[in-house]
C-alpha cells in the first residue's frame, strides 16, 4: 500500500508541518512510522487531513470534528485517487463528494448538489447550476475547488494546464491561498522569478498570514540572493507557525552566510528539536 511522507503531505495539501503535528496530537490521524521513525501517511490519512483542514477553518468544535472524522474514516476505501473525493464543511457536518454524489459520513445521508467553501471564516453554500448544450446534455458549472483539483492533477504532466487552472481559481476566489501558493511555486520552478514574486506579494496582501506562503517567498528571495529579505520571510513563517522545522533550518543556513553564527546555532537547535518530536 502506498504511503506518503510529511514533505509530500505538505506539498499536496498545503499544510505546514506544525499543523500536521497538531492534527496528529489531537488524534485526527494516526500515521505509521517508517524505518527511521518518520511519519508515513496512508491514502485515508490524506483524506482525513483534508477534511480536518476544512472543518478547522470553518470553526467546527473539536469534539464534533473528531466524531465526524472517525465516521468518515470507517467509510473510506483503502486506495482511491485522491482527486476523486472532495471534502467540505457544511455547518458542523463533514460532507464528502465523489462524482455527482454528496453524502454525510455520519449517517450516509445524501445531499443536494451544493458548492461549499469557507472564506474569511464565513461558510458559503450555493446550489450547483446546470446548463444544457446544443445536444440537450446537462453540465454542471465548474466550482473553485474543482479547478483547484484540476491544477493539482495537471502538475504531474502539464504545468501550463496547472497554471491555467490555478489562475482560474484566483479569478473566482481572490482569497484562495492554496492556488496562489501553488501558482507562485510553479512560476518559481520554471525560472520565472519576477512572476512568482508578484504572485506571492499579491497573496500576502489578499490572504491571511500563512507559514507556507512566507516560507516559499523566502526560498524565492534566497534564490535571488536577497538574503536579508529571505531571513525576514523565514522569520514571518516561524511567527505564523513556530514549529515549522524547515524554516528554522533555512534560517540557520542563512545566518551562517551573513555572519551571525549564534543565531544560526539557535535555529539549528530548534530544527533538530522539532525533528525529534
Amino acid at each position: 500500500m502506498q504511503s506518503y511522507g510529511v514533505g509530500e503531505v505538505e506539498r499536496m495539501l498545503q499544510l505546514s508541518r506544525g499543523t500536521i503535528r497538531g492534527f496528529i496530537s489531537r488524534g485526527f490521524v494516526n500515521p505509521t512510522r517508517g524505518p527511521r521513525r518518520e511519519y508515513r501517511f496512508s491514502f485515508q490519512d490524506l483524506v482525513i487531513l483534508r477534511a480536518a483542514r476544512a472543518l478547522v477553518r470553518a470553526k467546527v468544535p473539536p469534539r464534533r470534528i473528531g466524531r465526524s472524522l472517525s465516521a468518515l474514516r470507517r467509510q473510506l476505501p483503502e486506495s482511491v485517487p485522491l482527486a476523486g473525493l472532495t471534502i467540505c464543511a457544511v455547518g458542523n457536518e463533514v460532507v464528502v463528494r465523489k462524482g455527482g454524489s454528496r453524502w454525510k459520513p455520519d449517517n450516509g445521508q445524501y445531499l443536494l448538489e451544493l458548492d461549499v467553501s469557507v472564506t474569511d471564516d464565513t461558510l458559503q453554500i450555493t446550489e450547483i447550476k446546470r446548463h444544457t448544450d446544443a445536444a440537450g446534455e446537462e453540465h454542471a458549472e465548474v466550482s473553485v475547488e474543482t479547478w483547484f483539483e484540476r491544477g493539482l492533477e495537471a502538475e504531474e504532466h502539464d504545468i501550463e494546464r496547472a497554471l491555467e487552472a490555478y489562475e482560474k481559481v484566483r479569478e473566482l476566489d481572490a482569497q484562495h491561498l492554496g492556488a496562489r501558493i501553488n501558482l507562485g511555486r510553479l512560476h518559481h520552478e520554471a525560472g520565472r522569478l519576477d512572476q512568482a514574486q508578484e504572485v506571492y506579494r499579491e497573496a500576502m496582501r489578499a490572504c491571511e498570514p500563512d507559514a507556507t506562503l512566507f516560507f516559499n517567498f523566502g526560498v524565492l528571495l534566497e534564490d535571488s540572493s536577497r538574503y536579508d529579505e529571505a531571513i525576514e520571510a523565514y522569520q514571518q513563517a516561524i511567527e505564523a507557525d513556530p514549529d515549522f522545522a524547515d524554516a528554522h533550518y533555512n534560517l540557520a543556513r542563512l545566518y551562517e552566510v551573513v555572519g551571525k553564527p549564534q543565531h544560526a546555532i539557535r535555529h539549528l537547535g530548534e530544527y533538530r528539536r522539532l525533528l525529534k518530536t
